[in-house]
């Protein structure tokens, strides 16, 4: 049996006034099929901070983890820069 192995993504945290809760914006570029231009992609990640570390403009890892509330489907894995 293989080793099922997590999502991860690198966003920073754009909300953290709730209790353990951050949100995580997160973008990627993807070019465009036709034209070869690059376009920028957003989404809003809802993800789980147990200790409360993470400030607004930090860069994050997350991963998906199993739901944890309604719209917490991942977890803050480590923070990777602190904002200034």
């Amino acid at each position: 049996m293989s080793e099922h192995t997590r999502k991860t993504r690198q966003g920073s945290v754009i909300s953290n006034g709730m209790d353990k809760s951050v949100v995580i914006l997160v973008e990627r570029k993807v070019r465009h099929k036709l034209y070869g231009k690059y376009i920028r992609k957003r989404r809003k990640y809802m993800a789980h901070d147990a200790s409360n570390s993470c400030n607004i403009g930090d860069t994050v890892l997350i991963e998906e983890c199993r739901p944890l509330s309604k719209n917490k489907r991942w977890r803050v894995l480590s923070i990777l820069e602190r904002a200034v």
